[in-house]
């Protein structure tokens, strides 16, 4: 119990990952990259139970030697490339709920964010009671802004590239936030009902830049691996 309500943390960890060859589990600073997510959702104190949810045996027991458990297994429908985030939710928390395990809240926290602290889940919970809120979503500030951009056909060229009023310095265009993938919480009912945490009541977590790599290649991996060494591992 937390607050006085029960948390759940959700861990997804599919294999097969085919950008990164099993990077939920690949070595990261000695350890397998999803421990750092267990790791911190036990330090926070915030979960009641921290699941991972995996298609793997493999993956389960290096889940479970972290400190995490691993209920039961994922349908192969929703291991593969095109299954969605909602859908392992829903599926989860309905297997949970069959087994007589229900949950105020959930968080479900990806494995590849593992520069997301103990620290950033308590932040997140707090801005929950604080905002009264459904669910909070984490964010960290765009790297470029999205006025700077814009689509270009086969010729290439860059006629009114820029709308004239966003054809100014950098420094003066106005801050734009994207999602980062780290923390996405949300009260169990709301989320069962809309299937979606951004209906009602959803606010945002802001989170620094770089706390918010996510690791998706191995060029962010190499990237988490200096910040990690520059921070003196362990996180705190």
């Amino acid at each position: 119990m937390y607050n006085g309500k029960k948390f759940l943390a959700i861990i997804p960890a599919r294999s097969g990952s085919k950008g990164l060859k099993d990077k939920n589990i690949k070595d990261l600073n000695g350890k397998p990259m999803i421990a750092y997510t267990i790791e911190a959702a036990i330090e926070s104190g915030v979960f009641t139970d921290i699941i991972v949810s995996t298609d793997s045996e493999k993956y389960a027991e290096i889940a479970k030697a972290h400190g995490a458990k691993v209920p039961f297994f994922r349908p192969d429908d929703l291991a593969t490339d095109g299954a969605t985030s909602t859908d392992m939710i829903s599926y989860t928390l309905g297997e949970l709920q069959e087994q007589g395990q229900a949950y105020d809240y959930f968080m479900l926290l990806q494995p590849t964010s593992p520069l997301r602290g103990a620290k950033d889940i308590v932040n997140a919970v707090s801005a929950l009671f604080e905002k009264k809120a459904n669910a909070i979503v984490s964010v960290c500030e765009a790297e470029h802004s999205p006025l700077l951009t814009n689509t270009l056909d086969d010729s290439l060229r860059m006629d009114d590239f820029l709308k004239n009023e966003f054809n100014k310095r950098r420094q003066v265009l106005p801050n734009f936030y994207r999602l980062n993938g780290a923390i996405y919480l949300s009260d169990t009912d709301y989320f069962l009902k809309y299937h979606n945490f951004y209906k009602e009541r959803c606010f945002a977590y802001v989170m620094s830049q770089e706390n918010s790599l996510d690791i998706d290649t191995m060029i962010d991996f190499k990237l988490v691996q200096v910040l990690m060494g520059d921070r003196g591992y362990p996180l705190s």
